[in-house]
């Protein structure tokens, strides 16, 4: 596998916004330390948290983020990287396992999408009902080093459309190089489109940012675009760290 050396600024991440907050206790309690017996209480379940000190078996809290200067990540920034490390889905994603997270990002917002409106639309059908609302907020990180390079080889097994055959080879090759010593992935998208190629219409494409931007109820012409979106395989780059 080739790696390819990067200096990037901006890769997009989308994150529910839901999860994009300002802190919400403070406004339950009277004084700092009673905030401070709260967060406690809330750390119990923090699945976050219980890393960051060291209790998740599967992550070194050496390899999270931490503010070590009062200019570091300045606005929750720490939370969110760690969060995405920390909290999985089960049976875990492409290239990790439920075990530990990864940051899953790319150069593009609309390769963002792509990929949440597939996922989205899959967990959806797993329930039956498509009548959902979200908004979704960019997270906007930079990135410098060397990175293994999955680009020149769309036919590696890892890439493979069905997450049931795509996933385990997946997370075994996330796996390999994480103990190599890997950075992290450069990959093609496998829901996105191809550069200068898309199979949505110019309705759909309004319907979906409609959806993102205020979301109602999700139209028969965006749901008609996801169901397209499912049948397409290799696209463009989207990109992963796998580990610090």
């Amino acid at each position: 596998m080739k790696q390819t050396e990067i200096s990037d600024r901006g890769l997009v991440r989308l994150l529910p916004a839901t999860y994009h907050k300002p802190p919400s206790l403070r406004g339950l309690v009277d004084t700092d330390d009673e905030m401070e017996i709260l967060a406690e209480i809330e750390g119990l379940t923090s699945g976050r948290l219980l890393a960051e000190r060291g209790r998740n078996p599967h992550l070194d809290p050496r390899e999270l983020a931490w503010q070590r200067r009062s200019r570091d990540l300045r606005i929750y920034g720490d939370s969110h990287v760690n969060a995405a490390f920390t909290y999985t889905r089960a049976g875990g994603n492409r290239f990790n396992t439920e075990d530990r997270g990864a940051w899953y990002c790319a150069w593009q917002v609309m390769v963002s999408v792509s990929e949440v409106a597939w996922h989205r639309t899959r967990e959806l059908g797993f329930t039956g009902s498509f009548h959902d609302s979200a908004r979704y907020v960019e997270l906007l990180a930079d990135f410098i080093g060397i990175f293994d390079d999955l680009t020149d080889e769309p036919g590696h097994p890892a890439l493979h459309p069905d997450p049931a055959v795509g996933y385990p080879e997946g997370q075994s090759l996330a796996q390999h190089l994480r103990r190599a010593g890997s950075r992290g992935l450069i990959y093609p998208s496998v829901r996105a489109p191809a550069p200068g190629v898309t199979t949505l219409k110019p309705c759909d494409h309004q319907a979906f940012l409609e959806v993102l931007d205020s979301p109602p109820s999700p139209t028969e012409a965006l749901r008609a675009a996801f169901r397209r979106t499912k049948e397409r395989s290799l696209r463009q780059n989207t990109w992963l760290p796998t580990m610090n």
